[in-house]
């Protein structure tokens, strides 16, 4: 049989589970809350347009409207400064292919769930390679802190000097770009880098860094403490909007059994 044969056969026989790390767009699923003297990301919005009624007997749906960057969401590099020059920066310009590959989950949440504020290090992720092996090139990795299990204001974890939430350190995204030549980088925030990232050098590292290498980002996403530390392979497709500086998508991950 082919690849794609085994493959198929696979999910048909259950031995590859496919798992949804997407959260559910909603008009209450928390959006980022910038400074009041910039503009603000939009929440989702559904507008009812027919119901099998008067204004359209056959049939029901619905208007939508948000944010490129609410809910689950995929950050291309157009979305930085550092990336508004790279080739291929906008969704519609990214070769597909760089929406599926392998995926490598480093475990956080104990260290998070005794500093909302953690960073994770080269130290960090040293630790997990030698546990699990080095990461691929072309690997997307995933910081796993359990953080999606929060929500409403605890999901935000707003204070007087702003948000606090993990992420990785400017040293961390630089070893997994420079070093194993990721593809892109994900968390279980509302965004790459920690709550307090606009004070740490460059601010908001995983942004800057991770866009102007040309490298891709997911926020938002879900249910990583069901994957194992190496194995699964990614899909993370964002929707083809012409000179897109991301989008909301479905994220899965295919997961042997």
């Amino acid at each position: 049989m082919s690849t794609l044969a085994n493959l198929a056969s696979a999910l048909a026989a259950g031995r590859i589970e496919v798992i949804d790390l997407t959260h559910t767009l909603d008009p209450d699923f928390p959006v980022i809350i910038l400074p009041p003297e910039f503009g603000q990301c939009a929440r989702f919005r559904m507008e009812e347009v027919s119901a099998y009624d008067h204004r359209g007997p056959a049939w029901k749906w619905n208007n939508i409207s948000m944010s490129e960057h609410t809910g689950t969401h995929f950050d291309a590099p157009s979305h930085w400064i550092s990336g508004r020059d790279v080739p291929l920066g906008s969704v519609d310009e990214i070769p597909a292919e760089n929406f599926v590959g392998p995926v490598c989950v480093i475990d956080c949440s104990a260290e998070t769930a005794q500093d909302e504020d953690f960073l994770m290090t080269p130290a960090h992720i040293e630790a997990w390679e030698a546990k699990h092996g080095p990461i691929p090139a072309g690997a997307w990795v995933l910081m796993r802190t359990d953080w999606s299990k929060r929500s409403g204001a605890a999901y935000l974890n707003m204070a007087q000097d702003g948000p606090h939430s993990p992420g990785p350190s400017a040293e961390a995204i630089r070893f997994l770009i420079d070093a194993r030549d990721i593809t892109g980088f994900g968390t279980e925030c509302v965004g790459t880098d920690a709550g307090q990232g606009m004070h740490l050098s460059p601010p908001y590292p995983a942004h800057f860094i991770l866009h102007g290498a040309g490298k891709y980002g997911l926020q938002c996403l879900a249910n990583l403490d069901r994957l194992p530390p190496t194995g699964a392979v990614l899909i993370a497709a964002p929707l083809k909007i012409k000179n897109g500086t991301g989008s909301p998508l479905r994220v899965l991950a295919m997961v042997e059994t």
